[in-house]
């Protein structure tokens, strides 16, 4: 973690290049060295944060006001700071009745500020839960007290979570754990408060910019899909193929145990839908043995997605492992207890990311849960299924191995494709793609469950989602076409985007006939397309020209009567 006097030099920095993005400040206290400690790390992540930063106490008159400068402003994403210090000032201000009802009153105020920016701005919302304090009132009575500050504080934030859980755009900063993380006296310096109204310390700053860094990111597509694991030493102790399977160290007692709690959160990162891979030096037989005998492993090899163990180098192994999953680089975490291991892959694939493991594995978890890598805007009950998609493709690949001509290997799967518009079904995982799609994106816009839902109910737009099964197995969801008319002749794609998982399939033929079809029965002449390029989409550049559109003021235009449809080998189910 950077120092904060570290970070201030990336504000002299060159920050052209980079994406901007709009992010309006509001906090009841001093936010000035948060600001430029978030905009230094948004540098770091490749941002340019514009920030508009509001007085400190004018978090209501920006947001209730329709003329202020947070709307004059047009933020992106709008962050939020209402401290624990300032309600407890709150608190010893009213009587005994009314401190009963703190926490909601809190909650109240809150749903009015939502609501006032939903009204009036298209953007997000993170807000920084309740740093823990306890004015020791009561000692540990105060937590059978309602009307204790201790009670009413555990209870906002238990609140936020679920205010949270009923509005899509709302997210919360989790700053109580940074606290409990690098202790109270790091995080809040009375002295400092006292005589200049910033209650996160200078020290504390950069924890709190890179937590709401996370967010941001993930708000933008840039999230951890994959976690690489080699073996010995890392997922258990010792050496498999010299210790064997009945010596390595993993179970309940002992370094052993810290191996198998390991595990268990490496279990729970899958089934919230995390694709796991291995790349092992290591004899392959030898290697998936703890997995198929050892009744202590948690962790079995229907987990695994890709298992690659054998002697070759393993930035290459990770090569192999990618072209399998067709991710990028920079979506992949590899964890190795091996220092000169983890130098390689650093070296030859820079873009992944490559933690220092500590020494002692009984420190794995707290170090990896500082760095907090796995950061999400979304999750659906679909996420868990990903681990098996991704094993399925592997056999696909290795049955594209046995044939010599593309067109018989795509008859040979038999493929077949569910198309709807949105729906209360299909939506969480709509919204989802918009955020995780990178790669096959063509305008990359990114929609959150709220905006699907408002959507669905525009006339002015027509959806159409597009699932993908085969003889292998099922795909899902892998396509979401939005469209929306301009004119009377004119139907613009709004989104197109589709997981890489299923290129090379004639899947862009399918979902260009079906959109072509539904643009003739609409009444439409012409679909506009366009194109707007990211560091991520170049796969995409010439997607709309090699599918016969034609460039015009800068957009793509494909007449709709003098189409002749493509040829494909998936059938419509």
């Amino acid at each position: 973690m950077k120092s904060f006097n570290q970070l201030k030099k990336n504000l002299k920095l060159d920050f052209s290049g980079k994406k901007v993005v709009k992010i309006a400040i509001l906090g009841d206290s001093a936010t000035q060295f948060y600001s430029q400690c978030l905009r230094a790390t948004g540098f770091d992540s490749g941002f340019d944060l514009q920030i508009f930063e509001a007085d400190f106490n004018q978090i209501e008159y920006q947001v209730l006001t329709p003329d202020s400068e947070l709307y004059k402003f047009q933020p992106e994403i709008v962050v939020i700071y209402q401290s624990s210090h300032k309600l407890l000032l709150k608190y010893n201000k009213i009587g005994e009745k009314e401190r009963l009802s703190l926490s909601d009153d809190r909650i109240s105020l809150l749903d009015r500020l939502v609501d006032s920016i939903e009204s009036r701005l298209n953007s997000k919302i993170i807000y920084f839960n309740y740093t823990e304090i306890d004015d020791a009132v009561f000692g540990s009575f105060a937590n059978k007290v309602e009307s204790s500050f201790v009670f009413q504080l555990r209870k906002l934030n238990y609140q936020l979570n679920e205010f949270a859980l009923q509005h899509p755009n709302f997210f919360v900063c989790d700053i109580s754990s940074i606290q409990n993380q690098i202790r109270k006296d790091v995080f809040y310096q009375a002295s400092i408060y006292v005589n200049t109204e910033m209650l996160i310390s200078i020290d504390a700053l950069p924890f709190v910019a890179k937590e709401t860094m996370d967010i941001i990111e993930a708000f933008f597509g840039k999230i951890k899909k994959c976690l690489i694991l080699d073996l010995d030493n890392t997922l258990w102790g010792g050496v498999i193929g010299d210790d064997g399977i009945e010596s390595i160290q993993i179970g309940s007692l002992g370094i052993g145990k810290a191996f198998t709690e390991f595990q268990y959160w490496i279990k729970k990162l899958k089934e919230r839908g995390i694709i796991l891979a291995v790349c092992s030096k290591n004899t392959e037989s030898v290697a998936k043995e703890p997995f198929e005998k050892h009744p202590d492993m948690v962790l079995k090899l229907d987990d695994i997605a890709v298992f690659v163990a054998n002697w070759e180098n393993k930035a290459d192994n990770i090569r192999r492992i990618q072209s399998i999953l067709n991710i990028g680089f920079d979506s992949m975490v590899f964890l190795d207890d091996n220092p000169a291991e983890r130098c390689i892959v650093r070296e030859n694939i820079p873009e992944i990311t490559v933690p220092e493991l500590p020494e002692d594995p009984a420190d794995y978890l707290e170090y990896l849960y500082s760095l907090n890598l796995f950061e999400t805007v979304s999750y659906s009950a679909q996420d868990g299924e990903r681990t098996k998609q991704y094993q399925t493709e592997a056999k696909r690949i290795i049955e594209q191995d046995r044939f010599t001509n593309e067109d018989d290997f795509l008859k040979s799967l038999d493929m077949v494709s569910l198309v709807e518009p949105f729906n209360k079904f299909n939506e969480p995982r709509v919204a989802q793609l918009t955020q995780r799609s990178n790669q096959f994106n063509l305008r990359t816009v990114r929609y959150t469950d709220s905006d699907i839902l408002r959507i669905a109910n525009d006339n002015t737009f027509f959806s159409q989602t597009f699932t993908l099964e085969d003889k292998f197995g099922d795909n899902g969801l892998i396509c979401i076409v939005l469209l929306k008319a301009e004119d009377q002749d004119t139907l613009f794609i709004d989104t197109w985007l589709m997981s890489c998982r299923v290129l090379k399939r004639g899947m862009e033929n399918f979902t260009l006939n079906t959109i072509v079809k539904l643009a003739k029965e609409k009444g439409f002449r012409w679909l506009k397309g366009e194109y707007i390029p990211t560091p991520k989409n170049q796969m995409v550049r010439d997607h709309y020209l090699n599918l016969g559109f034609e460039a015009k003021y800068g957009f793509w235009f494909l007449d709709v009567d003098s189409y002749i449809e493509k040829e494909c080998f998936i059938s419509k189910k």
